[in-house]
This record gives structure tokens, C-alpha cells and sequence, in this order.
């Protein structure tokens, strides 16, 4: 199994069941290996307003597991390369400059990283 960068809405929809069976499986097996993710990811985890505590623990160990990438002067770099060559948010552009300058594949539900130069991507929704 490869090397891969998790989004906050690949994360989101496992927790939630929403995914279908083969991509809840392939979630599954990537997390079985120490998860990884963009400290942006970290933060917009966290801030998920849930009523649900038992989901809120699930999220915080999660994220206590993880292997969290900070943001350095590559990724930066990356990241207005990024959005100089089109239109997208920049914390989606950190994600995918994270997984660029890292050589990860991102596990993304977003088609907002399509037709990014140098990103891999897989949309477990899709498997």
C-alpha cells in the first residue's frame, strides 16, 4: 500500500459511514498504517461542530494517531504555485501542495484538486 495525504472530507465521510463499502474498506487499510494528514486538515477536523461527543473522541484520537505535515517554505512555495495557476481555495492549495512537495497520494472527495499539475489523488467515493 502506498503513501498517502487524508482530506478533512475523506475523513468525514468515514466516520459518518458514507462512503461506499470498497471505500471504506481502502480508508480502513490506510489508517491501519499511521495516518497522515496537512495541519490543515488538523484544523478543520477539529473544528467540526458535533453534538455526538463519542464522534468528537473518535475525531481527537484520530488525530492524536496521525502524523501531522506543517506548513514549510516548500509547501509554500508549492502553494502559490498552485493558485497563480488557478482558481482554489488556499487551504485546498496547501492540502495539495502538502501532498506534491511529500510525494503523497491525496485521499480527496473534493474535485476541486482535479487537474492539478504533479497531484495524485484518489476519491475513495469512486472505488
Amino acid at each position: 500500500m502506498g503513501q498517502y495525504l487524508i482530506d478533512n472530507n475523506a475523513i468525514s465521510n468515514f466516520f459518518s459511514g458514507l462512503l461506499t463499502e470498497n471505500g471504506l474498506d481502502f480508508i480502513s487499510k490506510v489508517l491501519d498504517q499511521t495516518p497522515i494528514i496537512s495541519v490543515i486538515t488538523e484544523i478543520e477536523a477539529l473544528s467540526w461542530i458535533n453534538p455526538n461527543k463519542s464522534k468528537e473522541l473518535i475525531v481527537k484520537e484520530f488525530i492524536k494517531d496521525a502524523t501531522i505535515l506543517a506548513l514549510t517554505p516548500d509547501i509554500v512555495a508549492q502553494c502559490v504555485n498552485i493558485r497563480r495557476s488557478r482558481k482554489i481555495k488556499t487551504p485546498d492549495a496547501i492540502i495539495a501542495a502538502t501532498a506534491i512537495i511529500h510525494n503523497l497520494t491525496l485521499i480527496t472527495n473534493d474535485n476541486d484538486f482535479k487537474n492539478i499539475e504533479k497531484l495524485s489523488f484518489i476519491n475513495p467515493s469512486n472505488l
